[in-house]
């Protein structure tokens, strides 16, 4: 009996990260069966955790999302926190939506950047924004700033996801949770 070749890949799609176990087995030769063990990464490319910068702290919840907060201090029009990771691999060059879910004030503005430049963004009134990672970049980031046309203090929480395609997903906690970041200048 010849050896089969498969040409492609294996994509598995899990509701929650984590190690699980796939079972190959052999249709045409039942004594042919391999357990394989996988992990099951999040959907959500993003990497953040704890941040703190221009008033505005933010803390990840219990459940992977992000709560922000300056209490009486006033956050300044355009500055926030921002975290900076690298690329995953293979999502450059290639279309990903950016959206939230969440109590999201009026005044925040989420956006992804890329060598300092947005690639776009997401705000109370606008949701689901398609992007792309320019080739050659290694680097992005997330930035959460205040928007509007006054400074004030913010509250709130908020799931933020970035995924791949045009269609954004229920929303899963990333892997990445426990990023430093820092405020924007």
């Amino acid at each position: 009996m010849a050896d089969e070749v498969f040409s492609g890949g294996v994509s598995v799609t899990g509701v929650e990260p984590g190690t699980t176990t796939i079972a190959i087995k052999s249709t045409t030769n039942p004594n042919i069966s391999k357990k394989v063990p996988v992990t099951v990464l999040s959907r959500n490319l993003l990497s953040y955790g704890p941040a703190s910068g221009n008033g505005l702290t933010v803390t990840v919840a219990q459940d992977g999302s992000l709560d922000f907060s300056s209490g009486t201090e006033s956050v300044p029009l355009y500055k926030g926190v921002r975290w900076e990771f690298d690329v995953p691999e293979g999502i450059v060059g290639v279309p990903l939506i950016i959206s939230y879910t969440g109590d999201v004030p009026g005044n925040l503005v989420i956006g992804i950047y890329a060598n300092a430049n947005s690639l776009g963004g997401v705000y109370q009134g606008k949701n689901n924004t398609v992007v792309t990672i320019p080739k050659g970049t290694t680097r992005v980031e997330l930035r959460i700033l205040r928007g509007g046309v006054t400074a004030g203090s913010v509250s709130g929480n908020l799931k933020i996801q970035l995924e791949l395609g045009n269609t954004a997903h229920e929303w899963m906690k990333p892997d990445v949770t426990s990023l430093e970041g820092g405020g924007v200048n």
